[in-house]
């Protein structure tokens, strides 16, 4: 029962995050994304390109990145016992801009001393992980705890949108400062970056938590217990368990396409570089970003009605994104004519509408818990949604590769790809069906609701 949240009791602390509370946390996303767009974009190109290393060397220290988040959970955790998130936000995006700065002067140090720079690479790609987790998990357990139930889908559509802007922001800048290229001047626009963020996470955050004790107070909740009661609380419910295994379904599938949409541009449509990258973001990209103000919308309205409303927007991006990709199948084997700009069109607007309905359904569940709080269960879905991006990208471009051996042919391998990415969507939104059902969601309403009246 949601509605008594709209209108706070007499003499209760705070309201919750207004609109201007969840736009200050995008920017966080904002911050955290544009760094992370240094290491994963400008610097693989400079690795397999200027320095003319294999392209499994970027790709296998992304991965690594995206395996040091399986430890979300434990700083997750922390930021539940520490009674200040901010800090660990704060502390978070420092250690990713010191990773983000160390990553830079290993890349250009292989060029001369490869042993030595690979090695200093290690260690600052495992910090980039550790502070994406730790900021990242902790900016999403803030917000968890601080919306509205009826906001939640909205505040998960304008995190993201801002997550995407500031990657977008980041990659056009630097792309601009860098020019004319020089390791020298590389490494002085990094480093203004680095600390470009840390400021801009620190104003972000400022007497922010302050804004977010109507739906979770700390002071009223009995005190968390230990780690492992922790996980075992959040492994012995049925609706965590299910959704944990729907995160890593569903982000798998997400992220299966990643790394395969432009060379099947390319491969199968015959469109240069410069067109697949334009195709492939005008698109793709576009419908994404309408899914998600869609979803944010509709979302929000839903869920004022009832407490499972997000269940038929996942449900619904899901399917939407099958759809997609049965049809970039048939193109695979049709080629031109085919309406390649509206097929990734659709698709995108699934991705999209799924995503935030997601991350919705997750804020929602993150107030579920007895005794555990926001941040080891969202460390929980951060460290599956890690893995599984880690894994989907992996995924997607070995079976691809494989495929493309084993058939002969390009447009047969592509649409073998999509239909697995496609089967693993429909389960995904079976998954979904209990995962985000109305007796899951109706546990974390009933749990926020006793709080705002304790």
């Amino acid at each position: 029962m949601h509605a008594p949240l709209a209108t706070p009791p007499e003499g209760t602390a705070s309201a919750g995050f207004g609109w201007l509370g969840i736009i200050r946390i995008g920017m966080v996303q904002a911050a955290i994304g544009a760094l992370v767009m240094l290491a994963t974009t400008v610097l693989n190109r400079i690795m397999v390109v200027e320095l003319g290393l294999l392209a499994a060397l970027p790709a296998g220290l992304v991965a690594w990145h995206y395996a040091v988040q399986l430890a979300r959970p434990l700083w997750g955790h922390a930021s539940d016992q520490g009674g200040s998130r901010s800090r660990w936000i704060i502390g978070g995006v420092a250690v990713l801009a010191a990773g983000g700065l160390l990553a830079t002067r290993a890349t250009i140090w292989m060029g001369s001393a490869f042993g030595p720079g690979f090695a200093l690479a290690l260690v600052a790609y495992t910090m980039i992980g550790a502070g994406v987790g730790a900021g990242g998990t902790s900016a999403l357990a803030l917000l968890a705890s601080g919306v509205a139930p009826q906001r939640r889908a909205a505040a998960a559509a304008v995190t993201w949108i801002m997550m995407v802007a500031g990657i977008v922001a980041s990659a056009i800048t630097v792309g601009k400062l860098i020019e004319p290229f020089s390791f020298a001047r590389l490494m002085w626009v990094a480093t203004g970056l680095a600390l470009a963020i840390v400021l801009l996470t620190i104003i972000a955050t400022f007497r922010l938590e302050r804004q977010a004790g109507q739906f979770r107070d700390a002071q009223d909740a009995a005190p968390p217990p230990g780690f492992r009661a922790a996980l075992a609380e959040i492994w012995r419910e049925a609706a965590a368990r299910r959704f944990t295994i729907f995160i890593f379904v569903s982000m798998i599938a997400f992220s299966m396409q990643d790394l395969i949409l432009e060379p099947f541009a390319g491969l199968v449509f015959g469109l240069a570089p410069g067109e697949s990258t334009a195709t492939v973001g005008q698109f793709h990209q576009g419908g994404i970003l309408i899914g998600m103000i869609v979803a944010g919308v509709g979302g929000s309205a839903f869920s004022e009605k009832r407490a499972h409303g997000l269940r038929p927007w996942v449900v619904g991006g899901c399917l939407a994104s099958a759809l997609g990709l049965g049809a970039l199948g048939l193109a695979a084997i049709s080629g031109p004519p085919w309406p390649l700009g509206a097929n990734l069109f659709v698709l995108g607007f699934g991705n999209g509408v799924f995503a935030v309905a997601a991350i919705g359904a997750m804020m929602g569940l993150a107030g579920a818990g007895e005794t555990t709080r926001e941040g080891v269960r969202m460390g929980v879905w951060g460290a599956s949604q890690a893995i599984a991006f880690g894994l989907g990208g992996l995924i997607g471009a070995v079976g691809l590769d494989a495929a493309r051996h084993l058939l002969g042919a390009d447009g047969a391998a592509f649409q073998l790809v999509f239909a697995v990415e496609a089967a693993a969507f429909l389960l995904a939104a079976l998954l979904a069906i209990k995962a985000t059902g109305p007796e899951a969601m109706r546990a974390g309403a009933q749990r926020e609701t006793r709080e705002v009246f304790a």
